[in-house]
């Protein structure tokens, strides 16, 4: 993609009312623009980045579900059913419909999910099954300050699991708690399963997954043995010898909660009378389970723990692009190199974004470094018909050739 063609706008400018680095970041690299305070539009950097964190959750979420797709839009006779229209009624967003139906902008969608399975479950034949959407939801935060960390309208990927027992939905429960773990390594967000509240659909206890960082709102005991708590719950304090293996020493450490999963057992399957029957002829309420991930949430996230001074350090699965090629000058000789190397890259099926713009050498490297692809190919009359290649979290600057160039970032993209 040659930059000269592509929408990438920086801005020097954030809101002021923007502190948090995330935004700050984000809208100064062109990735999004703030419409109103936890609203934000996705500009074509930012949407590459939130689609490849879509194609990694869903690659790990078909190996446990089935992909649906809900309505945002919610009937209030749905949400009166489990008393959430009251319950939860200073975060969501009401008004009336055509006659006066009063409708919901959707939070969540358990209610959508046992609508949909309680006219398709009959018997323990029927289950268990898992259903997951990745979709906007909204939330009216009342404090939506903290960039795509806490919105108002956010993407979220949610998950159901349907199951005849409370034995089932433990083993799936541990299954999907692997997924999850794997599914952040892929994202290049190192994240810890944090044993939490189960609240009030379980006596056990639900797991958060946070990302650790010093400007995290989470405070979290943990130990290298992976034990982990939140502060909520924990009955330590640092240093503390940790109970669960014996020797190690509590931790204590900031985190930012990149996901949830809960285990629901009955709690809407009764007020929903969500019914299956039993191999015995009798019948039982449907035990479920539900595990979210914040996929906006997780971009912001990333930039929160991935960043320096100069800008955003994307990690490689998730970067908008592989490559930020660089013509640095307007001598024939440096268009012809950084052309040939476009040309190669392109060939080798490497996605690259050519900056073949007439701006000075300062601003495009200024602009390089703050949009944060991990690899950076400089061409410029210094560089003697060579190429500069340089890793975004390095500070190593190597001239090579246009071939050794290609061959350098297939082998840090295998």
């Amino acid at each position: 993609m040659k930059q000269s063609e592509y929408f990438v706008r920086t801005v020097k400018e954030v809101p002021a009312d923007e502190v948090a680095i995330n935004a700050q970041l984000l809208i100064r690299g062109g990735f999004i623009d703030k419409l109103m305070a936890g609203v934000y539009s996705y500009l074509p950097l930012g949407v590459r980045v939130l689609n490849k964190i879509k194609n990694i959750v869903r690659e790990e979420m078909d190996k446990v579900g089935d992909e649906i797709l809900m309505p945002a839009l919610q009937p209030k006779s749905l949400w009166s059913e489990t008393g959430r229209w009251d319950e939860i009624k200073d975060i969501l967003f009401k008004f009336k419909g055509r006659g006066g139906t009063d409708i919901c902008l959707a939070p969540t969608h358990e209610e959508n999910v046992v609508a949909i399975a309680r006219q398709r479950v009959n018997s323990y034949k029927d289950l268990p099954f898992a259903l997951y959407q990745v979709q906007d939801k909204f939330r009216n935060e009342p404090r939506a300050k903290s960039g795509l960390l806490r919105g108002r309208e956010f993407v979220m990927k949610d998950l159901y699991s349907f199951h005849t027992d409370v034995d089932d939905l433990k083993k799936y429960y541990e299954k999907v708690k692997t997924a999850y773990l794997n599914m952040y390594e892929r994202l290049g967000m190192p994240a810890i399963a944090v044993e939490a509240s189960g609240g009030s659909f379980s006596k056990d206890f639900s797991h958060e997954f946070q990302t650790l960082t010093s400007s995290g709102e989470d405070t979290i005991f943990h130990c290298s043995c992976g034990w982990a708590q939140n502060k909520e719950i924990a009955k330590v304090k640092k240093g503390d010898k940790c109970s669960a293996c014996g020797d190690g020493i509590i931790m204590m450490s900031k985190g930012i909660e990149v996901g949830n999963i809960f285990k629901l057992n009955q709690k809407y399957s009764k007020s929903m009378n969500l019914l299956f029957t039993g191999q015995d002829g009798k019948q039982d309420n449907v035990y479920m389970g539900c595990y979210g991930f914040g996929v906006s949430r997780a971009m912001g996230a990333i930039v929160e723990i991935s960043h320096d001074k100069d800008g955003i350090i994307w990690p490689k699965n998730i970067a908008p692009f592989q490559v930020h090629l660089l013509a640095l000058g307007t001598d024939k000789e440096v268009l012809d190199i950084a052309g040939s190397a476009y040309n190669e890259l392109k060939k080798a099926n490497v996605d690259v974004l050519y900056d073949d713009r007439e701006e000075s050498i300062g601003v495009k490297l200024k602009e390089a470094d703050l949009i944060g692809i991990p690899i950076r190919l400089v061409v410029s009359n210094k560089t003697n018909g060579l190429i500069e290649y340089k890793e975004r979290s390095s500070e190593e600057i190597r001239k090579i050739a246009v071939t050794d160039a290609v061959k350098q970032v297939k082998e840090y993209y295998v």
